[in-house]
């Protein structure tokens, strides 16, 4: 493959991805193309980009989803390149290929791998015929609920029913004994038609105490595949992550170079040409075993700490994939150096069941020092939309070991403040205080366990330093005016 310039990337997302690309696309000297909903309209992404291109409506499916509006705002900016960033349209094959025939290079794999991979019993077939450890189940397209239901036993109780064809934890069903499988077999059909619009289902054997490790893979257009280390995402609420570090505190040596090159031979399996992400499960009392769960064909939420342990800017590196540029190393010269933990700062209430909240911030502060990073496009006065994904931020310390980057996360937890709306932060504060968690004792149940132990405060602080800073804020407001008008005379 030649290489190709470019040098106007649109960029088809919002909130703190968006921002993030936007700095690398600065740092390198090329033009950026923001797009955005109505709701959008006063964004942090919308006013940091070159230009900007309004797509419609608030609803998603009306804007950030629509193929046909976002390729429009490409032409019409003259775009080079289309960077999907993560949710919204990035997995997405039919935009992968849409953006080929229109003759806009998609920062991001083809459409095939991202078809192959995008369906978990295809993909699980596809690595199983190149050797990589697979969970033992039953996996073939069109299994009816009957032989799901008759399989079960060949698989081993306790069994894991999962849809083919989604992610995110909808649909998946733990079910211990025979008798609990019709009904979550029913459940699981109905909750994968209406979240993924397909109802196909497998089985895995649930593997106890699991870990969640992932890889960082790259791969150019000339044959290179290298793995950037792997990151612990074990601690999870209800499948979603919550906490992420790289590199993990379970793995050794030889175990890491074992799934980096399982990792590696997953992304050769599709031909993959991008920055993705394989996903495996780790049981936490065997933890020389490893099995391929998924790989999501997109950067990952949490890229950041891999970004903070090698030194590599992993958006940069996809930029120059996507130009045809080969990889600028080889897999002995990454390198793994201290340690990163990163916590997703969410608008949603945790004593009230993780209830999304959102509204307007009337102030907010967030963490510096040695060592912390902070990803966001939250400000003053933005009005967090209900219509998207509750993440504010994500904060990330780093440091030469896992303590000193835990304790500079915990110090950077306490030094962040969102007025106007209840947050998360407590709750990652306190988690990030368990024994567990200090003593890298994970597993994806940790948090379902735990929660009730937590000690949130018997009333929430918020209010009380929320009215404070209000009040100083007018203060101020009305000081200053004062001193203009007298300025004035």
């Amino acid at each position: 493959m030649s290489s190709r310039t470019i040098s106007k990337v649109l960029i088809a997302n919002r909130g703190e991805i968006a921002v993030r690309i936007i700095r690398t696309l600065r740092s390198l000297g090329i033009r950026s193309v923001a797009v955005y909903s109505d709701a959008d309209a006063g964004a942090l992404h919308v006013r940091l980009a070159d230009e900007a291109v309004r797509l419609g409506p608030a609803p998603a499916a009306e804007s950030y989803l629509s193929i046909e509006r976002v390729l429009d705002a490409a032409r019409r900016t003259g775009a080079d390149a289309i960077h999907p960033g993560f949710g919204f349209l990035a997995e997405n094959a039919a935009f992968a290929r849409a953006c080929a025939d229109a003759g806009i290079v998609f920062i991001g794999p083809g459409a095939e791998p991202i078809e192959v991979m995008g369906d978990k019993i295809s993909a699980k077939r596809t690595v199983e015929a190149r050797g990589v450890p697979t969970v033992p189940g039953l996996a073939r397209p069109g299994l009816t609920d009957d032989e799901l239901i008759a399989g079960a036993a060949d698989v081993g109780f306790p069994v894991l029913i999962k849809p083919s064809a989604g992610g995110g934890g909808k649909g998946m069903h733990v079910v211990e004994d025979a008798s609990g499988l019709p009904a979550a077999v029913a459940a699981a059909r109905r909750e994968a038609a209406a979240s993924f619009g397909d109802d196909t289902l497998f089985l895995e054997r649930y593997v106890t105490t699991p870990r969640h490790i992932e890889v960082q893979i790259l791969a150019d257009a000339h044959g290179a595949v290298v793995h950037l280390g792997e990151r612990e995402c074990s601690l999870q609420r209800r499948h979603q992550k919550v906490v992420e570090e790289a590199p993990s505190p379970l793995l050794d040596a030889a175990t890491r170079a074992r799934i980096g090159a399982a990792a590696c031979e997953t992304a050769r399996s599709v031909g993959y040409v991008g920055a993705g992400t394989v996903e495996f499960i780790v049981p936490g009392d065997s933890p020389d075993e490893f099995f391929f769960m998924e790989m999501n064909t997109r950067l990952q939420v949490e890229h950041p700490v891999t970004e903070l342990v090698t030194g590599l800017d992993l958006v940069e590196l996809q930029l120059r994939i996507a130009a045809g540029e080969p990889l600028p190393f080889t897999q002995n010269e990454v390198t793994l150096d201290g340690h990163a933990i990163e916590v997703r700062v969410y608008a949603e209430d945790p004593r009230a069941g993780f209830l999304p909240t959102g509204g307007h911030v009337e102030r907010v502060v967030h963490p510096s020092g040695v060592g912390i990073r902070v990803d966001t496009s939250l400000e003053d006065g933005l009005d967090v939309s209900t219509d998207y994904d509750p993440m504010l931020a994500k904060i990330i310390a780093s440091g030469p070991d896992r303590e000193e980057a835990r304790r500079r996360l915990v110090a950077a937890l306490a030094d962040t403040a969102i007025f106007g709306f209840e947050t998360n932060l407590t709750f990652l504060r306190l988690l990030l205080e368990r024994p567990e968690m200090i003593a890298g004792d994970l597993d994806t149940g940790l948090i379902a366990r735990v929660f009730d132990e937590l000690a949130f405060p018997a009333v929430a602080p918020r209010a009380f330093a929320e009215a404070a800073l209000i009040l100083h804020a007018r203060d101020a407001a009305d000081a200053a005016r004062a001193a203009a008008g007298s300025g004035a005379g």
